[in-house]
């Protein structure tokens, strides 16, 4: 099991995607969801997994697991009414990747932005570029399993 230490903003400037390393579509659909804890696959580009993410906030236990496309596949329709579709463009920021979604379908016009962690420490030393808004790291509905379920929140 690995612990993911991560926070996530909304783009509230313009994103350098330009300048992005990599660049690749993603489907991803939640077969269970808990309060404790989330099972998801996803499909990015040529890379599928299945997912299994516990815990809230800021840093939370994952377990990713490679699967074949078959498996994604067959995985898929449990999935209904739980997915989501975006483009993740990384973007390097010095020593961290920026992980910008840019989400599509009935969630179009959302863009967000992700930074994973080695540590704690690093990530509450971590001064966001200006084009980075508001933190919604531990703020309820902005995580993707929500976003999948409910859309988008009406308070932002």
């Amino acid at each position: 099991m690995t612990i993911e230490i991560e926070r996530t903003w909304f783009v509230a400037g313009d994103a350098p995607l330009a300048q992005a390393q990599t660049s690749v579509a993603i489907r991803q659909g939640y077969v269970a969801i808990t309060n404790e804890a989330e099972v998801r696959v996803r499909a990015a580009g040529a890379t599928c997994l299945l997912t299994v993410k516990t815990g809230r906030g800021q840093q939370r236990s994952e377990v990713e697991l490679p699967i074949t496309r078959e498996q994604f596949e067959a995985l898929w329709p449990a999935t209904t009414d739980a997915r989501l579709v975006k483009t993740r463009h990384v973007v390097r920021l010095g020593d961290h990747r920026a992980e910008v979604d840019v989400f599509e379908d009935s969630l179009a016009g959302l863009v967000l932005v992700e930074v994973e962690f080695d540590s704690t420490d690093t990530a509450d030393a971590f001064e966001p570029p200006a084009w980075f808004g508001q933190e919604i790291t531990d703020t309820d509905g902005w995580n993707n399993a929500s976003l999948a379920v409910n859309g988008i929140p009406t308070e932002r």
